[in-house]
């Protein structure tokens, strides 16, 4: 059985159990789970590596084994993509009704010819 992922936004105590390399544990937030190829039951995370304030000190990727992780806060929001906002296809101010190009009335002037 794999050990779950962290999600964007969740808070995780990383000790030695997820990796020899922190012996000195961190509070970590990830932002992602990196999609590297890697041995088994080991991940790259992304995030920032947070202070004893909660604040952001180093943003870093991490490479450790999910089931070292102990999660501390699991993200409030949830985890489904953003509906993104339609783009107004007239660019003129919002209230007016649309408005179409203009055809140019005149023609062009004439140059000489370079030549």
């Amino acid at each position: 059985m794999t050990a779950p992922l962290p999600g964007a936004g969740d808070l995780v105590l990383v000790t030695r159990a997820a990796s020899v390399q922190f012996v000195t544990p961190i509070v970590f937030r990830v932002i992602r789970v990196l999609d590297r190829v890697t041995f088994d039951g080991w991940v790259w995370l992304d995030g920032y590596q947070l202070d004893r304030k909660g604040d952001a000190i180093a943003r870093r990727s991490i490479f450790v084994q999910p089931a070292g992780l102990r999660v501390q806060q699991r993200s409030s929001t949830p985890r489904t993509p953003a509906v993104l906002p339609t783009v107004r296809q007239n660019r003129g101010p919002v209230g007016l009704p649309p408005t179409t190009p203009q055809r140019r009335t005149t023609q062009a002037r004439r140059t000489a010819s370079h030549g």
